[in-house]
């Protein structure tokens, strides 16, 4: 058996060098542990022979080259500048171990390590790891650098924000020109958008009316006229050596003027016409058609003027028959004239012959006795507020009496209304139709439109109507004459589905018809 070598004694402390105090000690390193080296990794991993160092001796390589290569002197200026001063002489910066420190420090040195020393973490490698907390708390300025995390300040009030200093002035009137922005810019899309939503009406000067239905008091005819006369204007066609005259009424402020398709036709089918526009302060200016509706007497009339009297759109719905009525127009070429009377009828039936080959003149029409004669067609007549409830169509003339009897017709507003909006919009408008021709009966029995001929494929030959049935009822309107039948039908829309009554071999039918374009 191997006897058991006593362990070496450990080395002893090696006192402070220079002085000795007789209480502490420095610590030396620990003994280096330097496994064997195997011979293989040596053979295969280690130097060549002769070489001893990772570096080349600096001093063979000089002394292989003959000399040895020193920096170049540095210039006389940062000599002068930078060089030790002449009164230290020989003294260095770094003093030698033992000598006496400049300054007044101590004549013995401090002790460095406690007896402890050797039991310090920081010094034994093989010490146990300690989590503690940061050595800076958090937001301190450190060594690191790190920004202290922000923090959520109190909530400001208005008056602490308006007047408490705690925002910049430059702040505040930005946010007040971004508000302002804002609103101006929320103001003029709604306002654009109201006038996308309805072109008869616009910002303009609008011709006032009193409170609707209320009984005018006496002489209120000339505060009437004095408010709408200007929205009213005479119109002037002239065709080589000829020509003709008519009314017109101002409906927006885009210079669009409603009036009668025969007041303008002859300058719509003859290019070498003029058309003409005169104000009632005599103001003339040239006019441009900007579309026709035929079948039932409209047509609109385009100038190019700034800020014009527009007349205010009634109901024409809310006429009652004895209602005061007053026609302005320019009958025989008499600008701006007036005349008065009452409604005589409402929703009566009228169907006259075209212009030039035009299609029949359909529409239901305000009767009334105010003198309307030749050159007051298109002009205005408007209910006892001043609003416009009609266009002045037509008159009613026995034999060769061609002047005013006191039957008078009118296109009602309500109706005109969508049809000048269509003809705005798209130059034309498309009515509805049921595709049949008819005459008026009368008998003991039954009063009613009788079918002549049905249009093959169109709505009524679909809807099983045959030649030689009576209508009696289109949708809630009694039929009485082929003449209320085209009225009925033409104020339907395009696809609406009307219950139709009609009598076949003396037997009543109820039958449903969808209208078509005609």
């Amino acid at each position: 058996m191997n006897e058991q070598q006593p362990s070496p004694e450990p080395p002893p402390a090696t006192p402070v060098s220079g002085v000795d105090d007789g209480q502490g000690r420095r610590i030396g390193p620990r003994p280096l542990d330097r496994p064997p080296v195997d011979p293989t990794q040596a053979a295969e991993f280690g130097r060549p022979d002769g070489v001893d160092s990772a570096f080349a001796p600096r001093a063979a390589s000089a002394a292989a080259n003959g000399s040895i290569a020193l920096a170049p002197p540095p210039p006389e200026a940062l000599s002068t500048a930078f060089s030790r001063p002449d009164s230290l002489g020989d003294v260095v910066l770094q003093r030698a171990p033992g000598s006496v420190p400049y300054g007044s420090e101590p004549t013995v040195e401090p002790v460095f390590w406690q007896d402890s020393a050797d039991r310090d973490p920081w010094r034994d490698p093989g010490a146990g790891a300690i989590l503690g907390p940061p050595a800076a708390e958090s937001g301190s300025d450190g060594d690191d650098g790190a920004a202290p995390p922000a923090k959520t300040g109190p909530l400001l009030s208005v008056p602490e924000l308006l007047f408490g200093r705690r925002v910049k002035p430059v702040a505040l009137a930005s946010l007040a020109g971004v508000a302002l922005l804002i609103g101006v810019a929320g103001g003029l899309a709604g306002w654009a958008i109201a006038q996308a939503g309805n072109p008869l009406t616009s910002s303009v000067t609008l011709a006032q009316v009193d409170s609707p239905g209320k009984q005018a008091a006496p002489g209120s005819v000339a505060d009437i006229v004095k408010r709408t006369q200007a929205a009213v204007v005479q119109i002037e066609v002239q065709v080589g050596s000829g020509g003709g005259l008519g009314s017109g009424v101002m409906i927006d402020a885009g210079g669009y003027i409603l009036t009668n398709n025969h007041v303008v036709s002859a300058a719509a089918t003859d290019p070498t016409a003029t058309l003409r526009v005169v104000f009632a302060d005599g103001t003339k200016t040239d006019g441009k058609i900007v579309g026709r509706d035929p079948k039932t007497d409209l047509a609109v009339v385009k100038v190019a003027v700034t800020n014009p009297t527009v007349i205010q759109l009634g109901k024409s719905s809310s006429l009652s028959v004895g209602d005061q009525v007053i026609a302005i127009g320019s009958p025989l070429g008499l600008s701006s004239s007036v005349t008065s009377g009452i409604v005589s009828a409402v929703n009566r039936p009228l169907q006259a012959a075209g212009e030039g080959g035009d299609p029949p003149v359909t529409y239901d029409a305000i009767q009334t006795d105010a003198a309307i004669n030749h050159g007051n067609s298109g002009g205005a007549l408007l209910d006892d507020t001043g609003a416009l409830v009609g266009i002045n169509s037509a008159i009613l003339s026995p034999g060769d009496n061609t002047g005013s009897i006191g039957i008078g017709f009118a296109i009602p507003i309500d109706f005109a209304r969508r049809i000048a909006e269509g003809l705005i919009r798209d130059g034309q408008v498309k009515h509805a139709d049921i595709g049949l021709n008819a005459r008026s009966v009368s008998a003991v029995s039954t009063d009613g439109a009788q079918v002549q001929n049905v249009k093959e494929g169109g709505a009524a030959a679909k809807a099983g109507i045959a030649e030689g049935d009576v209508i009696t009822k289109f949708g809630d309107r009694p039929i009485r004459t082929a003449d209320e039948l085209s009225v009925a039908v033409i104020e339907r829309n395009i696809g609406d589905t009307v219950k139709v009554q009609i009598v076949r071999q003396g037997r009543q039918m109820e039958l449903q018809v969808t209208t078509q374009s005609d």
